[in-house]
């Protein structure tokens, strides 16, 4: 994990699950902010410090529990993307719930504070205890983003959250073709394995076809020229074992996609966890039928 980041915790306020980049502030504005006691630091329970990210608590009126709010600071020189996991407990220390948010475009130095909220609205946050258990930062230009404006190069490509069993690994790229034009495919993905800082991961074999990992998981048909109408999609599996043996395992959480040569890549975080396998295998790009015209 890089040490640019800085990440602190206060959940009450309304907050939209995807939360584009603003300046320094609470969400709610001054007026909210100022109705508040001063922030004081929680210690995480498991020692964590997440690249100096720091757990605050404040109560807000004459009687209010404790509320939460989160907040990022950028200190790298590009801007980033944060991608945020949260574990709401109860009172009794007990894990409720797993949420993510997302805040995009975050400017070099620039700090951006949100709300941290539920689906249940503020108050079902306010009763809740917030712990960060996940921090994913990519270049704000290669975020992969499901929904919102269509990227400038006409194509989304996303990862799912995949499939798990005795120790196999299974998980969808997926290329939507969200322009005007027709866009073609033929071949695999490019990939490039990152690790927690995002640096390159080596002693990793990228294996064409997934049937040298295992049979009948959909990756080993023989690749075919893909031609998307805008709307369609096609995907790509990514399959693996995690079992561990002699050596040291690999951890992946980032991967950069090219969908192919010459595409502007982008950064998903499927979390590879690769054990001492040290192999990987991709699929071919395969129309997905389901949006097929």
């Amino acid at each position: 994990m890089r040490t640019a980041t800085s990440l602190a915790l206060c959940a009450a306020l309304a907050g939209p699950p995807l939360l584009a980049g603003c300046g320094t502030g609470a969400a709610g504005g001054p007026e909210a902010s100022a109705a508040c006691a001063s922030a004081s630091p929680v210690a995480d329970p498991a020692g964590r410090t997440w690249d100096n990210v720091t757990l605050l608590s404040r109560t807000c009126g004459a009687s209010g529990p404790p509320v939460t709010e989160f907040e990022v600071t950028n200190t790298e020189k590009e801007a980033l993307t944060f991608t945020l996991t949260f574990t709401l407990m109860n009172g009794f220390g007990e894990a409720m719930d797993t949420t993510t948010r997302t805040v995009e475009s975050v400017r070099p130095g620039q700090t951006v504070r949100h709300a941290l909220d539920t689906e249940d609205g503020p108050a079902a946050a306010r009763g809740s205890r917030a712990r960060i258990i996940k921090v994913r930062t990519v270049p704000a230009d290669e975020a992969a983003a499901a929904s919102g404006a269509c990227p400038p190069s006409g194509i989304r490509v996303t990862a799912d959250r995949g499939d798990a069993a005795m120790g196999l690994r299974v998980v969808g790229l997926h290329l939507l073709n969200c322009g005007p034009a027709a866009y073609a495919v033929d071949g695999y993905p490019g990939l490039q394995l990152l690790d927690e800082d995002r640096e390159p991961v080596s002693g990793v074999r990228i294996l064409h076809g997934t049937d040298t990992i295992s049979s009948g998981i959909g990756g080993d048909a023989t690749p075919r020229p893909v031609t998307l109408r805008p709307g369609e999609s096609a995907y790509a599996n990514l399959a693996w074992r995690n079992t561990t043996g002699a050596g040291e395992a690999v951890n992946a959480p980032y991967v950069r996609v090219t969908a192919k040569a010459g595409a502007a890549p982008v950064t998903v975080t499927p979390e590879l966890d690769l054990g001492t396998t040290g192999r990987l295998g991709v699929g071919p790009w395969t129309k997905d039928d389901t949006t097929a015209r």
